[in-house]
């Protein structure tokens, strides 16, 4: 316990520190211009979790300020996963990097609150994990800390959990058996024939609520089907709220199927799941079309996933929903110490896609 408690002084100290240095790196004037023209964009709600969102939020944070990130809290691996069950507190670490995503300097963020610890008893533990967790503690309320870390780090935007309520992913295969609890659900993903969450009846924070009435779009994904979209749709407040709005609703395609998550499924089965969770067809499907190398798709096959593409009859059937469907470059290929050559969504190609639709619209 004296290490857990030297790491969580660790944090606050970090707190201090960061509330001290947050304007090192703001140019007065280069920075008032700047806010002057993001604060003047229009106003997203993005919503999901994961890596998608944090990807997603990195390349929309150029065109405006005006956004508010909705992050699913149903994550229980890892470090998120113990905290949950230790402390009872919410799984922070997809709030940690939607945080991280929007603030100005956000690799260098990144990298201190990525930080993980490699021994002891806070071994597995991510420093923004620990960071959260101490401002938790301190404010006694998990929404209030996350609200205090989107003004200590001076983000673009806001980030907010879509419950404070403690939820479980649930859900019944095809075959009948029942999964509970978001890694079964994963194991199970390309199995399922029903997903909601326990207890039915969790409420969403006012605030997702409300930013749902400022909203002039609503982005949803990329990021996990099961585990990162859908999670935030089956809050039935929120759902209704979404379904209600009148501003356009985009479905942001992840490029490649997950392991037995989404396994053997294509973009319409992913579009069909997210209409039925939300309760209507998305008015824009975003899907990548820029080829992929062949040894990367090979060395995806190996793992159980493949490239998710649209064809002609995917093309007709998204047609058939009223969805417009939008097909463009929206990844890029980088190098990973522990996987090689991936696939991910591009920040900026990405971002670029919606403003330009966002603009279209407008005229």
């Amino acid at each position: 316990m004296n290490g857990f408690i030297l790491g969580a002084l660790t944090t606050l100290i970090i707190l201090f520190l960061f509330g001290r240095l947050k304007n090192f790196f703001n140019k007065p004037v280069i920075a008032r211009a700047i806010d002057r023209r993001l604060s003047s964009g229009p106003y997203i709600l993005a919503v999901g979790g994961g890596t998608g969102l944090s990807t997603l939020l990195r390349g929309i944070k150029s065109f405006t300020r005006n956004i508010t990130a909705v992050v699913a809290v149903t994550d229980e691996g890892g470090s998120s996963g113990r905290i949950r069950n230790e402390w009872g507190m919410l799984p922070p670490g997809d709030v940690r990097n939607c945080i991280a995503a929007l603030a100005e300097n956000d690799n260098e963020l990144k990298k201190i609150l990525d930080f993980r610890f490699d021994r002891g008893e806070l071994a597995g533990h991510s420093l923004g994990n620990l960071l959260l967790l101490a401002v938790t503690e301190m404010s006694g309320d998990f929404s209030t800390a996350v609200e205090k870390m989107n003004h200590l780090l001076s983000i673009r935007g806001r980030v907010l959990p879509v419950t404070t309520e403690g939820i479980e992913l649930m859900g019944k295969t095809k075959s009948g058996l029942e999964v509970k609890g978001e890694l079964d659900i994963s194991a199970h993903g390309h199995e399922l024939d029903e997903v909601w969450i326990e207890p039915l009846s969790a409420k969403s924070l006012p605030d997702v609520l409300s930013a749902v009435d400022e909203a002039d779009v609503i982005l949803l994904g990329p990021g996990s089907l099961f585990t990162s979209v859908i999670p935030n749709l089956l809050l039935s407040d929120f759902a209704d709220k979404l379904r209600d709005c009148p501003v356009p609703k985009i479905y942001i395609c992840n490029l490649m199927t997950q392991p037995e998550e989404t396994q053997g499924m294509n973009i319409v089965q992913h579009l069909e799941w997210v209409t039925v969770a939300l309760g209507c067809t998305p008015d824009f499907v975003i899907a990548n079309n820029e080829p992929i190398p062949e040894d990367i798709i090979a060395a995806y096959k190996e793992e159980g996933a493949e490239p998710l593409f649209v064809d002609a009859e995917q093309r007709e059937a998204i047609k058939k929903t009223g969805s417009i469907l939008i097909e463009a470059s929206i990844m890029s290929i980088f190098e990973s110490e522990k996987e090689g050559r991936v696939v991910r969504h591009d920040p900026q190609k990405l971002a670029s896609v919606i403003f330009k639709l966002v603009r279209n619209l407008d005229e």
